[in-house]
């Protein structure tokens, strides 16, 4: 694969940019919603989050002029046709987390320590 897809897919493989996409899925929301919403996000972690998918045209990012300044943030036509992948993999996590987390036990269970 090419660099540019390698620097892609480690984006929106993120685990903050896929939550972040997920929050975005139905509705405009702003900054602090988004760091209610996504939970254990550090606030610089966020910003940086969004500025990187605003960056790559995945959502917009209006600021209204109100005092204070009011910014919203939404998924663009681009970022929405990330959802289908996104749901898809969260789908799967749900479907499998049982099992691995059983693989997990087993795994450290028969794994003698390391010194």
């Amino acid at each position: 694969m090419c660099r540019e897809v390698l620097q892609i897919l480690s984006l929106i493989g993120d685990k903050w940019s896929i939550l972040v996409i997920g929050c975005l899925r139905d509705q405009t929301l702003r900054f602090g919603e988004l760091h209610r919403a996504v939970t254990g996000i550090s606030q610089r972690m966020l910003t940086l989050t969004l500025r990187q998918l605003e960056r790559d045209g995945l959502l917009t990012r209006t600021v209204h002029p109100t005092v204070p300044p009011r910014v919203d943030y939404a998924l663009t036509p681009l970022g929405t046709t990330l959802l289908d992948a996104t749901t898809a993999l969260a789908e799967w996590a749900d479907t499998h987390r049982e099992h691995i987390i059983d693989n997990r036990r087993s795994y450290d269970a028969a794994k003698p320590p390391r010194n």
